[in-house]
Parts: structure tokens; sequence; C-alpha cells
């Protein structure tokens, strides 16, 4: 009996072919699962810090949502005057084409007796539109932030209704349009000021830990002073002065807003400034500027970016506090600090300060969550 072991048959030998099988051709089936397992850790490889960044703040399934969901609101506050509006998109008047909200015709153009802009709440324009050949095209909800109607039997503050949906406040203007405008105006303010803090507290910071020293100690002991001064008595101070607007509201802010940015961005500064590619910057004859902007400033914006979020939630409520003392924007712009404000002086009037604050609480938890996201996305420990 011969002692040779028996392998076991082959395709080509089954098939009776004389020739030679090369048993190395086909891998194993272990090597193919070896290599189906390290292939997406090779494309991983292949793809840049910042693709890297966007793949784990999209495994945040809260995060990425919220973030979709605040942009959607964005854009949707932003085009107020095309979803809530009192005044129509298109009109059509004895064959003549008219877009008063672009531009709102006088009353005799349609029918009045008076060259004054058109009330399109007035039961004469609409009776004028339901004749035939006219028509008009309005708005998701025919109100706007300041439009009152003077023709409603209903004592203001008026309850949620077919008319308002969310009833309308103290003096008789829709709280739908009120809550979409007022949005609008916390979000940009907010934007505005995180942007201009933002500027500023990174420029603040990058001096103090680039250049260390002596210009280091005189700015740490401005920033101790200057945050000593009461920010809300020079707020009253101002606003007693000057008449109250965005502008010289944000101004003011901004002012202060930077102060804490710039502290985490100082320590940045302070870590890499004594690594080996900011020696190496040096020895090739980069200017102070070019190795501050183009090397170290983008490996220190991590903490920049994550507190992103968390800052204008703080700068919304810092503007919806305000508006709500009467220290804010002006009367005449619609904010959320100031819908509270009536809530509180008609608490019977549950849809004026319900509504609000469901709005804010739902604002700061998307911030809230897409700052949670962006931590977890700048978190390089994570693959």
């Amino acid at each position: 009996m011969s002692s040779q072991p028996i392998l076991p048959a082959t395709p080509a030998a089954a098939q009776g072919s004389d020739r030679p099988v090369d048993l190395m051709a086909q891998p194993p089936a272990g090597a193919a699962a070896d290599a189906a397992v390290l292939a997406p850790i090779a494309a991983g490889a292949r793809r840049s810090p910042n693709q890297r960044a966007w793949a784990r703040f999209k495994r945040n399934r809260l995060g990425y949502v919220s973030l979709w969901v605040f942009i959607a609101m964005l854009v949707f506050s932003t085009l107020a005057e095309f979803v809530s509006n009192d005044r129509p998109l298109v009109a059509r008047y004895e064959g003549r084409w008219f877009f008063p909200v672009v531009s709102n015709p006088p009353e005799d153009a349609l029918g009045g007796d008076f060259a004054t802009p058109t009330d399109w709440k007035d039961p004469f324009i609409a009776a004028q539109f339901d004749k035939p050949g006219n028509w008009r095209l309005g708005t998701l909800n025919p109100h706007s932030a300041s439009s009152t109607d003077y023709f409603s039997k209903e004592p203001d503050p008026a309850p949620p209704g077919g008319i308002n949906l969310l009833g309308t406040d103290s003096q008789g203007r829709d709280m739908v349009a009120r809550l979409l405008y007022g949005f609008r105006v916390s979000i940009w303010f907010g934007l505005a000021l995180t942007a201009v803090g933002t500027v500023l507290g990174v420029l603040a910071g990058a001096l103090q830990g680039y250049f260390g020293g002596k210009l280091d100690l005189t700015m740490q002991r401005v920033i101790e002073v200057w945050g000593a001064v009461p920010e809300l008595y020079l707020l009253i101070i101002f606003a007693s002065i000057f008449e109250p607007s965005l502008l010289l509201l944000l101004v003011l802010l901004s002012l202060w807003g930077w102060m804490g940015l710039s502290d985490y961005v100082r320590a940045e500064f302070l870590r890499n400034r004594s690594l080996d590619y900011v020696k190496a910057a040096r020895a090739l004859g980069l200017s102070n500027r070019q190795i501050i902007f183009r090397h170290v400033l983008p490996n220190s914006l991590t903490p920049v970016i994550t507190f992103l979020p968390f800052r204008m939630s703080g700068a919304i409520l810092s503007l919806t506090s305000l508006d709500f003392l009467g220290l804010g924007v002006p009367r005449t712009v619609p904010s959320l600090g100031e819908l509270l404000n009536q809530g509180k002086a008609n608490l019977d009037a549950w849809w004026i300060i319900v509504p609000t604050f469901v709005l804010l609480v739902i604002t700061m938890l998307l911030l809230t969550f897409i700052g949670d996201a962006l931590r977890d996305a700048f978190d390089t420990r994570k693959s």
C-alpha cells in the first residue's frame, strides 16, 4: 500500500486535464475575508481630516438631523415675507398685474378713493377681488408681523381661531407672524454676534498665544480689567442716551463677547507654537503672519468650531433677555423677548407665552445637539 497522502480532486483533475494545477493561484478564503475587512480602513485612510470629521458628525444622528432642521428653520424664517404677509404675492386687477409683496400699490389703483398704501384686510379691497376677472395669490399665513385687523370683532389678545391660528397678541397682531419674524431677528442677530465675537476672540487669542511674553501679560491684564466692567449697567446707560437699535446692541455685546473664546485660542497657540512644524516654518523663513494664519490657526480651530453653537445660543438668549427688560431692539421690531414680556402681562392669554417659550426651547435644544455632534466630530480619538 502506498504511503502517499490522498489529495482532493481539483476541477482540472476532475475533467481529466493534463495541465498542472497551480494551487497558489486561488487565494484562500481567509485572505479574501481579511481584504474585505481592510478595504474600508484603507478607504478611510485616504480621506482628508475634514472628510473624516464630517463622517463622524453624520454618525451622530441626533446632531445631524438637528443641523438640517435648524437650517430649514433659518431658511423658512429668512423668507418670512413670502411665507407670512398680509400683502399678496401676486394680484391681477382689471387686466393689470401687481406684486404687492415687493411694492404695495396705492388704494386708488384698486378702485379706492385715496392714494395711501392698500390695506389688504379692508373688506372693500376683498370685495374688489371677488369680482370676475380679478384675483390675488396670498401667502401661507395672510398676516404680517406689524399688521392689525381693525375690522376684527374679537377683543385683543384674541384666542386661536380660523383666522389667526395661534391667536393675536395684546395689540391685535398675528402670533404666527410675530413668532416667525421674531425668530428671524433672533437667529440672524445670534449669527452676527457669534461671527464678530469669534473673529475678535481668535485674533486676540492668537496674538497672546503666539508671541507670549510681555504682550501676553499685558493683554491678560487688560482682559481682566475689561471683564470686570458691569455689562448690564453700561447697556442701561447707552439705552438711556441713544435710540435702541440692533446695530448698537451688536456693538455693545461684541465688546464682551470675545473674551471667553480668546482663552481657548490662546491655550491652543501656546501648545502649538513649540511643535516641530512651527520651528520648521520659521527655519524656512516664513513670516509670523504666514505661520499664524497658514499653519498654527488651522490646527487651533477645534475649540472654536466646537463652541460655536453654544455661543450662538448664548447670543440668542442675551437678545431675548434684553428685549424682555426693554433694553433691546425697538418696539417696532418683532422680538421673542417682547412676546415673553407680553405673556407676563397677559397670563390668561396662554397662546402668547407658551408658543414663544416652546420655540426658544426647541432652538436651544437644536443648537445643543449640533454642538455635541461637533464635539464628537473633532474628537480625533474616534475613527
